[in-house]
């Protein structure tokens, strides 16, 4: 018996009908260790040694593993075919190794870069030895991450409260989002106006051209900078007693196809036509790729989806030109085949690009067994690659000048005709953003000479735009372009940024955070080297030529700490105060702009001596007075008029004196406070009591509370009337989650339509008689496994606020971190429920596993990002996930093992 490990379940169900009866094919999900994430799991002092552990979720893979070793003839490794993929097969190794499960049984490794019967049979017939440049390319870049995550992520903890982490990739990205909002910031619109008219022909027909001479000279953008030098420019071109075609000029052009997608272009142009996220995006492809169900086999419709390469195999250039010439004829396959070179500065090892495993295997094919999701990337995916065999498009392209009577102005009308569609026919790639382009703009037959009837003067007003915030697709563009980062971690990588809170993604558009721009500012001045572009693209680069064989990996991680080490030193004597000044200089302008009005944006609104500028808290940043405590102004890290509506104006957010209040003639004013505005009754305690406050109601804006609202707030809560069945006084106050009515013990929520101060007794017991809504509705099942052997009731899998997790009468158990719920197999999710229903009752339902462990002690910890960066986790942030609580046997110690 052989023995062959994958990295998914999904892949080892169809690898194992493909090879038969002789192999146990197994998943490791994944990586089976990882380092600790804890200070120390690389030690640069040893020669950059690192500590290795296996992880908890892994331990049982392991152990089927060994378990699986026992009396086998070999061990074939087919973790996915590139960097990652090989790491995973040497931990695999190495893991099984120390444990003795080796002794006398070649290891062998397996790549193939589709899963279908030919492709792995034939992988299988080519096993070769595990990659040691492509693992040391791997250790290199893990290290790096490790040490600038755990290094820097605790500078950034001490000297920037509230801050999360910094990642060696994460960071520059967040500055590229940054960089372009401060270009947004400084952009000032400027003025222009265009010139265009109607022309008709003789035969009657009309087109439009825009005027381009005034006066014999050409006009640039900006020539006819106002309304009045339009003017002029229409009353020109009105003055005129005729027109005629002066010049024509006919070019002929050829458009080619774009080559096969790679990670990058497939995220690119998912989130354009389909508007997915990349996270979205290699979800699905990766479901592609391990296959679907066609009739009784499993079988990937798409090639490896982690690839920098646009090369297309032999088979798969044949096949398509075999394809083209069926199904639109001979005229569209070209003479030669399209040959691709990939032009990304980092690409990583020689993949085939992302294809359809089979040509012929149409979206039309797969529509009942895809969702419709699934079906529109399949499609996306087998018209890119059809279309990059396809015949080039040829486009008739025309310019006509059109000249005045008397010459002084000149009119240009272009525009395109396509004689050939070629590619075209099937597919054409989508834009990041508009842009001006008269590629479908049809003329009619023109000649020179032709004279022309003008029949209107169109004068348009114009102002330049600022340049547009990233949209996945352009920020993984710039990324690419730039040579930063692998296309394969993109997506976690934008995850970690709107994870973190330092941006966020409106309407498609990345806005930073103020937290990530106080991150980006930080980083910029005190290290300014490790989020420099071409640093980062420089060391991809040096990652690159270690996977090659020509760097050494541990020579180029102690190139890299000697300075980075030597940065971080220079930090340890710097004060809040320093840190303060310089990003109260960088981040001034964006925090107090000018605003035409002539008044000092830094001046304090509530003492009108003191000067604006931005503090650190214990909870982070935020923007008081410099003559504190006499002045206790402060307000949110925003930009004044920006946000929640609270920082509209500068007096909003100091005490602000309504009046008196006629019973006690104590001054009610309206304050802000750390969880928001309120109404207060005087000024200060009395006898040791505190004055009384109020919230303000959601939607009632403090710079627009008078003295009578505020009263009613304060004598809150207040009698409505009596119910006319139990006789019982009805009450409405404001509480901690809002504007309410109650009865008894009965509470009510008020709507946003109702007010809490006039709300009368009708509605009150018309809201009152209203049924409750009993909770959260019943979540709905993302799939259906089958059906339990016992009861046969379905066991179904539902996607919780900790992650997916099966449910099978009242029992509930999570699902492995990596496993995909899709397609999460019956069998193992019977373990999990038995193993969870086995478990001790500790006075909670079955169904509190997924609540949060209890806290350990406060602790720095570094969790690895999604990006595969080491990235530091804040003492105090909560766990975004809870694990299930642990009440079950021991398992043994995790291992760990040294690897120089």
């Amino acid at each position: 018996m052989n023995v062959v490990v994958v990295e998914s379940p999904a892949k080892a169900k169809t690898i194992n009908k493909y090879l038969g009866d002789g192999y146990t094919v197994l998943a490791s999900y994944g990586h089976v260790r990882d380092l600790p994430a804890k200070d120390g799991s690389v030690r640069p002092d040893e020669d950059f040694a690192m500590s290795w552990e296996v992880e908890d979720r892994a331990e049982k893979r392991v152990r089927d593993i060994v378990q699986a070793l026992k009396g086998a003839k070999a061990l074939f490794l087919a973790t996915d075919p590139d960097r990652e993929g090989e790491a995973i097969s040497w931990h695999l190794a190495k893991v099984l190794d120390e444990r003795k499960a080796l002794k006398g049984i070649p290891v062998k490794r397996v790549v193939f870069n589709e899963v279908t019967k030919t492709a792995v049979l034939e992988a299988f017939q080519n096993a070769r030895e595990l990659n040691g440049e492509l693992v040391d390319a791997y250790m290199a870049r893990r290290a790096l991450d490790y040490l600038v995550g755990f290094t820097l992520s605790p500078v950034l903890w001490r000297k920037l409260p509230g801050s999360r982490s910094a990642g060696r990739v994460q960071s520059v990205a967040l500055r590229l989002i940054c960089e372009r909002e401060a270009e947004i910031e400084v952009f000032r619109p400027r003025e222009y106006w265009s010139v265009e008219s109607t022309f008709k022909t003789g035969p009657g027909a009309t087109f439009s051209a825009r005027l381009t001479h005034l006066d014999g000279q050409k006009l640039d953008k900006f020539d006819l900078a106002n309304e009045a030098a339009a003017t002029n420019a229409v009353d020109a071109v009105t003055s005129e007693p005729g027109y005629a075609v002066a010049k024509l000029e006919h070019r002929q052009v050829r458009r080619h196809p774009q080559p096969p997608f790679t990670t990058s272009t497939l995220q690119q142009e998912a989130s354009r036509k389909l508007g997915f996220t990349t996270s979205r995006t290699m979800q699905i492809a990766q479901r592609l790729y391990e296959g679907i169900d066609l009739g009784g086999e499993t079988v990937g419709l798409i090639t490896y989806m982690r690839t920098d390469g646009v090369a297309l195999s032999v088979d798969a250039v044949t096949a398509a030109r075999r394809l083209i010439d069926r199904d639109y004829g001979p005229q569209y396959v070209p003479g030669a085949p399209r040959q691709y070179k990939a032009i990304a500065k980092n690409a990583q090892e020689a993949h085939e690009a992302i294809r359809p495993t089979d040509m012929f295997r149409h979206p039309s094919q797969v529509v009942s067994v895809l969702d419709s999701d699934q079906l529109r990337l399949y499609e996306l995916i087998w018209k890119r690659t059809v279309a990059c065999q396809m015949e080039s498009a040829v486009m008739d392209q025309v310019t006509a000048d059109i000249n005045g009577a008397s010459g002084r102005v000149t009119f240009r009308a272009t525009g395109s005709v396509v004689r050939f569609d070629g590619f075209l026919k099937l597919y054409q790639e989508g834009r990041d953003d508009d842009a001006d382009d008269d590629e479908n703009r049809r003329l009619p037959p023109l000649s020179e000479r032709e004279a022309l009837n003008r029949l209107d003067v169109r004068p348009d007003q114009h102002f330049t735009e600022p340049p547009p915030r990233y949209t996945e697709a352009s920020l993984v563009k710039k990324l690419e372009e730039l040579g930063i980062g692998r296309p394969s971690t993109y997506s976690s990588i934008i995850q970690v940024l709107q994870d973190r809170e330092y941006v966020v993604l409106e309407k498609k558009r990345f806005t930073p955070q103020d937290r990530g721009r106080l991150v980006t500012a930080f980083l910029e001045n005190f290290f300014e080297r490790y989020v420099q572009y071409s640093f980062t693209a420089d060391l991809e680069n040096l990652l690159d030529e270690i996977s090659g064989g020509r760097a050494d990996w541990k020579q180029v991680l102690r190139q890299f700490w000697d300075h980075f080490s030597l940065a971080v030193a220079g930090t340890k004597e710097l004060t809040i105060t320093q840190v303060l000044d310089a990003l109260d200089t960088e981040l001034g302008p964006h925090f107090f702009p000018e605003d035409g009005s002539g008044r000092d944006p830094r001046v304090c609104p509530s003492c009108a001596a003191g000067r604006l500028s931005l503090k650190l808290g214990k909870f982070g940043a935020f923007i008081g007075c410099s003559n504190y405590p006499e002045c206790r102004f402060t307000r949110p890290l925003a930009v004044e008029g920006q946000g929640d509506g609270e920082a509209a104006s500068p007096g909003d957010m100091g005490p602000r004196v309504l009046g008196n209040d006629p019973v006690t003639n104590l001054p009610v004013s309206v304050r802000k406070g750390p969880y928001g505005s309120y109404i207060q009754l005087g000024e200060a305690a009395v006898e040791g009591e505190k004055p009384k406050r109020v919230s303000l109601p959601k939607g009632m804006k403090p710079q627009d509370v008078l003295l009578e609202p505020a009263l009613g707030l304060l004598s809150l809560p207040r009698d409505i009337g009596t119910h006319p069945e139990t006789g019982d006084m009805i009450i409405a106050g404001i509480g901690k989650f809002g504007p309410y009515i109650k009865l008894g013990k009965t509470f009510k929520s008020i709507s946003p339509d109702d007010d809490v101060l006039t709300i009368g007794i009708n509605r009150a017991v018309s809201l009152l008689a209203e049924p409750s809504k009993g909770g959260r509705a019943a979540p709905t099942p993302l799939k259906t496994l089958g059906e339990h052997p016992v009861d046969q009731a379905p066991v179904q899998v539902f996607k919780g606020r900790y992650g997916p997790y099966v449910a099978h009468d009242g029992v509930y158990a999570s699902l492995p971190r990596d496993a995909d719920p899709e397609t999460f197999p019956l069998d193992k999710a019977l373990e999990l429920l038995a193993v969870q229903k086995a478990k001790p009752k500790t006075g909670k339902s079955r169904s509190s596993s997924k609540a949060a462990p209890k806290k350990a002690a406060p602790k720095a910890k570094a969790a690895k990002a999604e990006d595969g960066t080491a990235t530091a986790v804040a003492k105090k942030a909560p766990a975004k996930k809870a694990a299930p609580k642990k009440v079950a046997a021991k398992k043994p110690a995790a291992k760990k093992v040294a690897s120089a």
